[in-house]
C-alpha cells in the first residue's frame, strides 16, 4: 500500500510503506476507533509503533475520525469522545424489543428447508431465528455465535459448524481471521444477518471491525442474503459498513417500521417481510 498524497520523498518519488498486510486505509482508521475504544486515549508515536506506518498517516487518520465526530484530537494523539455509540452487552441487548425479535426469528425460520445449510450470525435476533430451526431435518448451521451454538446443541436434527477465532465477550462471538479464514472454505443456501444499523442509504452496519469483518465474509460464502432487524435499527448507522441493502435478498422486520423506510427499502429489490 503506497502512502498517502504529499507523503512523499521531496523529489516527489512515492514510498513504499510497511503495513499490515490487507490492510486498507478505513480499515486502520477502525481499528484505531477501537483501540482509543478500548484504551480511551492514544498518542500518535504509539499508533506510528502499532501500524508500523508514518506519522503523518496517523495524524490523517486522526483527523478524520475527528471530522467525523467519532474522535476528539488533542495535542499528539486523540481521545475517545463520549458520544461515540457504544455496543451493549449481549444480555441486554436479548431484552431490547424481544417480542418483535421473537415474530422475526419464527418468520425467519419459515424459510429454511429439509437438508439447508445456512449461517447465522452472532446477533440476538439470529438467536430467536435458531430457536425456532429445531425441527428442520438435516440442516448445518455455520456460526460464529456461541449463545447459538448452544442454543442448537441438543437438537438431533442439526449439524452445528463452529467457527475458530478470538472470543468477544460483549457479543458472544468468535471473531478474527482465523475466524475469516474457516468461512471463505463454505458454501451456504442462507446468511441470516443481523446488524446493528439499517439505514438504507449506507447499509447495513455494525459497531466492531472484527464483527464486521466476519459478517462479510458470510457474505461471501452464502447464495441468499436474509437481514432480519427490528424497526428500531433502520435508519441508524452504526461504525463499519457490512453490506449495502443492493446486495440483500430478503428483509425481515416488524410493522412498526416506518412506511417511506419501507419504500427505501423496496427500491433497492429487496423483498421486504413484515410481522
Amino acid at each position: 500500500m503506497k502512502k498517502e498524497a504529499g507523503e512523499g520523498h521531496a523529489n516527489g518519488m512515492k514510498v513504499e510503506e510497511p503495513v499490515q498486510e490487507g490492510m486498507m486505509a478505513e480499515e486502520r482508521r477502525m481499528q484505531i476507533l477501537q483501540i482509543l475504544r478500548a484504551e480511551g486515549r492514544a498518542k500518535v508515536n504509539e499508533l506510528v509503533r502499532r501500524f508500523n506506518t508514518s506519522a503523518v498517516t496517523i495524524r490523517s487518520d486522526l483527523n478524520e475520525l475527528d471530522q467525523r465526530g467519532l474522535v476528539q484530537r488533542s495535542h499528539g494523539g486523540a481521545v475517545i469522545q463520549d458520544t461515540v455509540f457504544r455496543e451493549s452487552p449481549v444480555h441486554e441487548r436479548i431484552k431490547s424489543q424481544s417480542k418483535e425479535k421473537q415474530r422475526i426469528g419464527a418468520m425467519a425460520a419459515t424459510l429454511v428447508r429439509e437438508g439447508e445449510t445456512i449461517i447465522l450470525d452472532s446477533g440476538t435476533t439470529a438467536l430467536e431465528v435458531a430457536r425456532n430451526l429445531k425441527n428442520i431435518l438435516n440442516l448445518q448451521v455455520i456460526t460464529n455465535g456461541v449463545n447459538i451454538a448452544a442454543e442448537l446443541l441438543n437438537s438431533r436434527n442439526t449439524q452445528i459448524i463452529m467457527m475458530g477465532g478470538t472470543v468477544r465477550n460483549d457479543s458472544a462471538s468468535i471473531v478474527g481471521r482465523q475466524t475469516e479464514d474457516m468461512l471463505e472454505q463454505f458454501s451456504a443456501d442462507k446468511l441470516f444477518l443481523c446488524g446493528a444499523g439499517c439505514d438504507p442509504d449506507f447499509g447495513v452496519s455494525g459497531t466492531n471491525l472484527e464483527e464486521t469483518m466476519a459478517n462479510r465474509a458470510m457474505l461471501r460464502a452464502a447464495r441468499e442474503i436474509i437481514v432480519v432487524a427490528d424497526a428500531s435499527k433502520f435508519g441508524k448507522r452504526s461504525m463499519s459498513l457490512i453490506a449495502s441493502f443492493s446486495e440483500v435478498d430478503i428483509v425481515i422486520s416488524d410493522e412498526s417500521l416506518l412506511p417511506e423506510l419501507q419504500e427505501r427499502i423496496k427500491s433497492f429489490g429487496c423483498k421486504l417481510i413484515l410481522v
